[in-house]
């Protein structure tokens, strides 16, 4: 029983150790998680707005502008807005290649306006292979919109 435990802890450790994103090209119509939903995107314009009076479960239309190069698990996305967001998916149930970057997503999750710690913004500026100078700078907490992804498309 003992050897059984320990094998089960070697092979789960060395699957985090060396976990990379899905491997693929980000094709068209690809569905990453759960598969989004038909209807209509939320206008992005109206978004901060509607978040002020609290998150908000909606599909929204976005350019990825980066990848979580370690495991595809974060991904920073420009709304039809210009705004900028940060998505995770759902209880890591899933990941993203690397190939997402510079797509076009349509995301239906839940959207916050939510204060990302110090510590969180180092850690993707470190997942990001940010420079450390740029690392070190990072004294504030941030306001951002964060969306929780159940599922992610790649559309046109």
């Amino acid at each position: 029983m003992k050897k059984l435990l320990l094998s089960v802890l070697a092979l789960v450790s060395v699957t985090v150790l060396f976990a990379q994103p899905p491997a693929g090209d980000a094709n068209l119509g690809d569905v990453y998680g759960d598969n989004v939903t038909a209807g209509k995107n939320f206008n992005a314009k109206n978004l901060t707005g509607k978040l002020k009076e609290g998150p908000l479960e909606t599909k929204l239309k976005a350019k990825v502008l980066e990848v979580c190069p370690n495991k595809g698990c974060w991904v920073k996305v420009q709304l039809e807005d210009k705004s900028v967001a940060t998505v995770k998916m759902k209880g890591y149930k899933f990941f993203v290649p690397t190939s997402l970057e510079g797509k076009n997503i349509e995301v239906d999750g839940k959207v916050e306006i939510a204060t990302t710690s110090v510590d969180e913004l180092k850690h993707f500026a470190e997942d990001a292979k940010k420079p450390q100078e740029e690392i070190d700078a990072i004294k504030e907490p941030k306001k951002e919109i964060k969306i929780m992804a159940n599922g992610i498309k790649v559309v046109k």
